[in-house]
C-alpha cells in the first residue's frame, strides 16, 4: 500500500526549498524515456476487454497452490451488497492432522465501531475517514461439506490477538473428521456482503465498486521450517487498523454478476467474453500462483489497453481503467506501468502474468487507492487534471508490491516491512532511473522519531504513524544502509538473489540476512541485531570545541591546537565522515570507525578551527538527528545556541513538530 499521502507532498514542498550547502538533492527533473520493446494498442473508450484479452489457464505452476476457488458473485448496485458463493478447496501442506479450517472475513472489520480495526484505527486510514452510515459486514449464511453435512453450527469466531469478543474477522469452523497431511478437503460457502462506504481500501462510492478481501478466505498453514517456524499450524490473525494481509497461493476462477452497464476489472484475465442476460453482465475470471482475488466495478470507467513486452517481460496486457477525470494521462499511467514492469523485471525476475491491470478510482473513492493485489493495483483518487509525480509514485509502488507482496508473498501481519520496505527501496529506484526524481533522504529519516524493531507485528507499533515511519520509511533506509557500505553492484546481486531464491516461498527476515551474508561473505549480525531486529537509530553528535594558541618550536609563528570531541548516541556505523574547516578556509577530512561511545581528535594549525561536522555529505541514511551533527567553535552571545547549515537544519526541527 502507498503511505499516507500529505506527508509525501510535505516532503515534497520541503524539498524545494532545501538548496546549497553539503545537503543538495533535486526532486524533479525531466523524465528520460527507457526502451521498452515493441507496443501498441489505442483506446477502447467505455469498452470491455477485447476478445484478444482473453486467455487461458497455463500448465507451468509456479507454486505450490495449497488452496483452490470457485467463486460465484453477484452485485446488487441498489442495496450495495454481494451475494456470493465459494467451492475451496484446501490441500494440508503439512504432516500433523487438522480437525478445524480458520477463514478470514475481512468485512466483518467496518460492522460496528467496537471492531479490532475500528478501535486501533479510530475509523480512520491514510488521511481518509469512515463515512457516515457506512458500516459494512459479511454473513456466512451456509457452510456444507461436499457431502452436504451442514457446519453452520460449527462456526466459532476467534480473536487471538486481542481477545476482542466484538471482532469477528476470523471465523474457526470444525471439521467432521480431521485431514491427514497432503490430503485435501472442500467445502461449500455461501456468504452475504454489506460493502462498507469506501474509506479502507473496500467498498463503495456511489456506483464505483472496489471489492477487495470480499470473499471468506482461508488462512495459512505454515509447516515447519516456513518463516522460521519450529513445529508446523495455523498463523492466525485479526483485521487490525495498521495491518495488511497475508495468504497461500492457488487457483482462482470467479464469475462476477454486475449491472450491464458495469465495466469490470479483476485479478487474472477473462476466460470468455462477458454474456449480457436480463440488463445483467455476467464476467468469468481466472488466476492462478495468486494469493488473493480482487475486482472493481463502475459504469464510468474509460477503458484502455496496451500489449507490452521487454527482454525480461515476454507479454503482459496493460489495462487501465480510468476515472474520466483522468482519461487524458492515460500515457502517464502506460508508462509508469512499462517502465515498473521492464524494470522491476530486469531487476527482480520475470514477471509471470499475463496481465497487469490499474484501476483509477473516482476522488470520492479515494480510500480505495494506492492498494495492491495480484495482477492489479489500484492508483489514487481521481482528484486533479493535472497531478504531479505522485501519480507515477503510486502506480510504480504499487507495480512493486507485484514482487514482494504478492509472488514473494511475505507475512504482513507479522514482517510488514519485507513488503513495505522492500516495495518502497525499489520505488525509490525505480522514480529516480526513469523520471530523474531522487528522494529527500535526510529529511525522511528525521521523521523516523520512534524507531521499532522491524520484524513486529503490525498492530504492536501503536499507531499508523509508528508503523509507517518503520515498515516504510526505516525499512528502506535499512536496505540503503547496506547499499552504501557494500556498493551498488553487490547490492543488486543481493535484491536479486532474495526475490529468485523465495519467489512464491513466504520468506522470514531471517532468510533475507542470510541473502546479505551468502552474498558479501561476512557476517552482518550486529548491523541485523541494531538495526532490524531492534529499534536503533544512528546518531553521531559534535559535543564540544576548545581551541588554545600554543607556542610553536620553531617560533614560525603562531599555531593553535583544536579539540573536537564526537560521541555515539546510538547505533555503530563501520565508517563516519567528519570535516573540520579553519578560519581560513583550510579543510581537514578524517574517517572514524564509528563503534566507540567517543573520539576526542586533536589538529594543530596555524588558524583557529571555524567548525565541525559528522557526516558532511549526508551518507549515513540511518541517523535521524543531524541537528547536533554540526557545531561551531564560537557562538554568538545574542543566540547563545548551536548553529548548523543553511535552511535544512530549520526544516528539519519543523519536521520533528510535524510528525504524527
Amino acid at each position: 500500500m502507498t503511505p499516507l499521502r500529505f506527508r509525501v507532498i510535505l516532503i515534497s514542498m520541503l524539498s524545494l526549498i532545501i538548496v546549497g550547502g553539503a545537503l543538495w538533492f533535486s526532486f524533479t527533473a525531466a523524465p528520460t524515456q527507457p526502451s521498452f520493446g515493441p507496443e501498441l494498442g489505442k483506446l477502447q473508450a467505455g469498452q470491455p476487454p477485447a476478445p484478444e484479452s482473453i486467455g487461458t489457464p497455463r500448465t507451468e505452476q509456479l507454486s505450490d497452490r495449497v488452496a483452490e476457488y470457485h467463486m460465484d458473485v453477484t452485485l446488487n448496485e441498489s442495496t450495495r451488497t454481494l451475494s456470493g458463493s465459494e467451492s475451496v478447496t484446501w490441500t494440508h501442506p503439512g504432516t500433523k492432522p487438522v480437525s478445524e479450517l480458520y477463514f478470514h472475513l475481512y468485512p466483518n472489520a467496518f460492522e460496528s465501531a467496537d471492531t479490532t480495526f475500528m478501535k486501533e484505527s479510530g475509523g480512520r486510514l491514510r488521511g481518509d475517514s469512515m463515512p457516515k452510515d457506512g458500516w459494512g459486514s459479511m454473513k456466512l449464511t451456509e457452510v456444507r461439506t461436499t457431502d452436504g453435512i451442514s457446519l453452520l453450527h460449527r462456526l466459532q469466531y476467534v480473536q487471538p490477538d486481542d481477545g476482542n469478543l466484538k471482532d469477528r474477522t476470523l471465523v474457526k469452523i470444525r471439521l467432521p473428521r480431521p485431514i491427514q497431511g497432503g490430503e485435501s478437503t472442500t467445502l461449500r460457502i455461501n456468504f452475504e456482503v454489506q460493502l462498507p462506504k469506501i474509506f479502507a481500501r473496500m467498498g463503495t462510492a456511489g456506483d464505483f465498486v472496489m471489492a477487495g478481501q470480499w470473499f471468506p478466505k482461508l488462512s495459512v498453514y505454515e509447516p515447519a521450517g516456513t518463516r522460521g517456524r519450529a513445529s508446523e499450524g495455523w498463523n492466525l490473525h485479526q483485521y487490525h487498523g495498521s495491518s495488511e494481509f497475508y495468504s497461500d497461493f492457488g487457483i482462482f476462477s470467479v464469475r462476477i454478476n454486475v449491472p450491464s452497464s458495469y465495466i469490470v476489472a479483476a485479478t487474472g484475465f477473462p476466460t470468455k467474453s462477458p454474456v449480457i442476460k436480463a440488463n445483467r453482465k455476467i464476467y468469468q475470471y481466472y488466476a492462478d500462483d495468486v494469493h488473493d482475488f480482487a475486482w472493481s466495478a463502475s459504469p464510468n470507467f474509460v477503458y484502455a489497453e496496451e500489449p507490452f513486452s521487454s527482454p525480461e517481460v515476454p507479454g503482459v496486457r496493460i489495462k487501465l481503467y480510468l476515472d474520466p477525470a483522468h482519461k487524458n494521462l492515460k500515457d502517464r499511467y502506460f508508462y509508469a506501468a512499462k517502465a515498473a514492469l521492464s524494470s522491476y523485471s530486469k531487476w527482480y525476475g520475470r514477471y509471470p502474468y499475463s496481465t497487469l491491470s490499474i484501476v483509477v478510482p473516482p476522488a470520492s473513492g479515494n480510500g480505495a487507492g494506492g492498494m495492491e493485489y495480484p495482477t492489479l493495483v489500484t492508483a489514487f483518487g481521481a482528484s486533479s487534471e493535472s497531478p504531479g509525480y505522485e501519480l507515477e509514485r503510486t502506480v510504480v509502488h504499487e507495480i512493486g508490491h507485484q514482487y514482494f507482496y504478492g509472488m514473494i508473498a511475505s507475512n504482513e501481519f507479522e514482517e510488514a516491512w519485507l513488503d513495505e520496505g522492500f516495495t518502497s527501496y525499489a520505488e525509490d529506484k525505480l522514480m529516480e532511473s526513469a523520471y530523474g526524481v531522487t528522494s529527500t533522504l535526510p529529511i525522511q529519516s528525521s521523521f523516523v522519531n520512534q524507531p521499532a524493531a522491524l520484524p513486529k507485528e503490525a498492530w504492536k507499533y501503536g499507531s499508523a504513524d509508528v508503523y509507517a515511519q518503520n515498515v516504510y520509511t526505516r525499512g528502506k533506509l535499512v536496505l540503503l544502509g547496506i547499499e552504501r557500505q557494500v556498493g551498488t553492484p553487490v547490492m543488486n546481486k543481493i535484491m536479486a538473489k532474495y526475490a529468485a531464491k523465495f519467489r512464491f516461498k513466504h520468506p522470514a527476515t531471517v532468510d533475507f540476512q542470510r541473502t546479505v551474508e551468502q552474498v558479501t561473505g561476512r557476517s552482518w549480525k550486529d548491523y541485523f541485531n541494531q538495526y532490524v531486529y531492534s529499534g536503533q537509530m544512528a546518531n553521531f553528535a559534535v559535543d564540544s570545541i576548545t581551541v588554545s594558541p600554543i607556542t610553536p618550536k620553531d617560533q614560525s609563528g603562531p599555531l593553535y591546537e583544536s579539540v573536537v570531541k564526537i560521541s555515539r548516541l546510538g547505533g555503530t556505523y563501520p565508517e563516519v565522515p567528519v570535516i573540520f574547516s579553519f578560519k581560513d578556509g583550510h579543510i581537514v577530512r578524517k574517517t572514524w570507525k564509528g563503534d566507540e561511545s567517543q573520539i576526542v581528535y586533536k589538529l594543530q594549525y596555524k588558524q583557529p578551527l571555524a567548525w565541525a561536522m559528522v557526516d558532511p555529505g549526508y551518507t549515513l541514511v540511518l541517523e535521524n538527528k543531524h541537528i547536533n551533527n554540526y557545531l561551531k567553535s564560537e557562538v554568538e552571545e545574542k543566540t547563545g545556541t548551536r548553529w548548523n547549515l543553511g535552511i535544512t537544519k530549520v526544516v528539519e526541527s519543523l519536521l520533528g513538530l510535524l510528525s504524527w
